[in-house]
């Protein structure tokens, strides 16, 4: 009786690792493109803005519902390295530059 109890236990333990789990690379990044933008004129701006948040969601990537963790470490991915790039950004703003591109990078630990 106990061996069918330890073979039941042993059968529900899931063998290998689930469909989702993937590898990640350490510091993915995106390469955002401006150079077609007005970056003097507020719609230039928003429109890099708008093309930063995808990238920061491209980098960070998603957490399925149930994984909290995995979603706290999402938020913060995306808070962190929203931050970097709003920089970047803004330096690219400031001199209206349009010849270099903005390199969104995760800053996951």
């Amino acid at each position: 009786m106990q061996k069918l109890l330890i073979l039941a236990a042993l059968a529900a333990v899931p063998t290998g690792q689930p469909v989702l789990a993937q590898t990640v690379p350490a510091n993915p990044s995106v390469a955002v493109a401006h150079r077609d933008l007005d970056l003097r004129t507020e719609a230039g701006a928003r429109t890099l803005d708008r093309r930063i948040w995808r990238a920061v969601v491209a980098v960070c990537g998603t957490a399925p519902d149930y994984d909290l963790e995995g979603k706290n470490d999402v938020r913060q991915c995306r808070r962190d390295t929203r931050r970097v790039a709003s920089a970047q950004a803004d330096l690219a703003i400031a001199s209206a530059s349009r010849d270099q591109n903005i390199q969104v990078s995760s800053i996951r630990k």
